[in-house]
């Protein structure tokens, strides 16, 4: 059954595109899913980071289940309401406060291409491959989702991969600045785990912070963003963490930070 898992390991939250026998395609039940499980990471404190991943050992998400396409895009109406909820799904790792990382084993392609470029963070395994087979399908492709790429990929990039359609590696993709590192399979999940590691001993209020900074600047400043930027930095120098931060390098020990 196509479904969102969700399951907890410590601070990492881990959210698992399940639909294996396709190769975790996104059905518009899954679509529709995502934001409330990223939504729920976001809330509970915790979770301290967040991994976006495919269910098995062949894909991460290879896209779009195109088999509903008929019933769920048929008219106008139907496109609009399937639009809204893969909108929706795009937009969640970004609003979401804490650091949302997709870890990319296998197949990454349409759907989860988009998908993975909307996290913060992209690891992928040394077999993963990509494509963008938009223009294959005829598929219009939203104004907010290539500026989403343009955004991650640049914009040379970006026009390779929408106007050739063509499956890249991952050698090509760490090149082309869209994954932070690539692993073999064997240290994939050490690699991964490590780095969720390493984020989850550090202050949640200044991840919030540099998060909303980040989305604020780009891709071009937004003023509203920007203040509600400046005011999360300012919380985290009166925060308590930050007292214990510094109490905790002055003491050469590991701080207990509490997001507060």
């Amino acid at each position: 059954m196509p479904e969102v898992i969700l399951r907890r390991h410590g601070a990492i939250g881990r959210v698992i595109i399940s639909n294996p026998k396709k190769k975790n395609a996104m059905s518009l039940a899954m679509w529709q899913a995502l934001p409330g499980a990223i939504a729920g990471f976001d809330a509970d404190p915790q979770i301290r980071v967040i991994v976006l991943e495919g269910d098995g050992d062949e894909a991460f998400i290879s896209g779009a289940d195109i088999s509903q396409f008929e019933d769920n895009r048929s008219d106008a109406q139907a496109q609009e309401r399937y639009n809204a909820a893969v909108a929706a799904a795009y937009a969640a790792p970004g609003a979401c406060s804490k650091p949302v990382v997709a870890k990319i084993a296998g197949i990454c392609m349409g759907g989860g291409l988009g998908l993975a470029a909307a996290c913060d963070l992209r690891f992928c395994r040394d077999d993963a491959r990509f494509r963008m087979p938009a223009s294959r399908l005829g598929l219009g492709y939203s104004a907010s989702g290539v500026n989403r790429f343009m955004q991650v990929f640049g914009l040379q990039n970006t026009l390779d991969i929408f106007f050739s359609a063509r499956i890249f590696d991952a050698t090509e993709a760490r090149m082309m600045g869209f994954v932070s590192r690539v692993a073999p399979r064997e240290s994939f999940d050490r690699v991964v785990d490590e780095w969720c590691g390493y984020v989850s001993d550090n202050a949640p209020l200044v991840l919030r912070a540099v998060k909303k900074t980040a989305n604020a600047l780009l891709p071009m400043p937004d003023p509203r963003a920007l203040a509600e930027a400046h005011a999360a930095i300012a919380a985290c120098f009166a925060s308590d963490d930050y007292r214990e931060g510094v109490r905790a390098f002055s003491e050469k020990r590991k701080p207990n930070f509490r997001g507060i």
